[in-house]
């Protein structure tokens, strides 16, 4: 995707130095208020480079108030199938809004990548992805291949009587961000893979079971388990760490709706 960054403020800077660690190619605008960082274009209104730029990119991302994005992009947006994806962050890094163009436009996508480059939660919204509410945590030796984990995962599910299309993340540790494996099995199964930090992990006082073998490893406490818990909202372990041939997969369910 051709991204554009997009800030009003000197912490949104911050968050857009970022992550330009994980879109180097991105173009970054800044506001000609903002006094450190501001290594890029310069714009003085935000709804008149939205109506220059909006469309020639594929994304864009803002790191500035949702009211203001709406109000900068609501003279632009015409189709769902042409629109750019839109994703809106605070300026403290925290969250990540799938504001337009979310399925057919990348920008529920987009919002999770952006998620796993800084460590702000997800926002999205479109009813086919909120009424999904299982996560799948999953832990693997280095350079298990892809057929092998997609196995796992189905297995995992099985055992629990949950349907791939209930499942809302594929999560692990971020020790595991370059595995190939794990983000091909993510890819092929069509779901979206959500890394959790080993800070958050080493961190959290969520009741899950400790592994040696993985302490000794990779440093951290367990994999599966917490990232089943961490990467999803009022979780609850639906399936506890299970084994399969060096693939360790657990679930856990959002208890998000009074209509479960």
């Amino acid at each position: 995707m051709k991204i554009a960054l997009i800030t009003l403020s000197n912490e949104g800077a911050r968050v857009v130095g970022e992550l330009r660690k994980t879109f180097g190619e991105a173009d970054a605008f800044f506001h000609e208020r903002v006094t450190v960082g501001a290594n890029g274009a310069r714009f003085s209104k935000m709804g008149e480079l939205t109506a220059r730029i909006f469309g020639e990119y594929d994304g864009l991302v803002y790191v500035a108030p949702c009211g203001a994005v709406v109000r900068a992009t609501a003279g632009m947006v015409g189709s769902k199938l042409k629109d750019p994806a839109v994703v809106v962050l605070d300026a403290g890094g925290r969250y990540a809004i799938s504001l337009l163009s979310g399925h057919e436009g990348g920008a529920n996508d987009l919002a999770v990548t952006i998620g796993n480059a800084t460590g702000a939660e997800p926002v999205i919204t479109t009813t086919a992805d909120a009424v999904k509410n299982v996560v799948v945590g999953v832990g693997c030796r280095k350079g298990k291949e892809s057929d092998k984990i997609m196995e796992a995962i189905s297995k995992a599910l099985s055992m629990a009587g949950v349907e791939v299309g209930k499942v809302r993340y594929i999560a692990s540790a971020d020790v595991k961000r370059d595995e190939p494996g794990l983000i091909e099995a993510a890819r092929r199964l069509n779901v979206p893979l959500r890394f959790v930090s080993g800070e958050e992990i080493k961190n959290s006082s969520r009741d899950f079971g400790k592994s040696d073998f993985v302490e000794k490893n990779v440093d951290l406490p367990a994999v599966a388990e917490p990232a089943a818990l961490l990467a999803g909202r009022r979780t609850t372990l639906i399936l506890r760490k299970t084994a399969f041939e060096g693939i360790t997969v657990a679930l856990a369910r959002e208890n998000c709706s009074s209509l479960e």
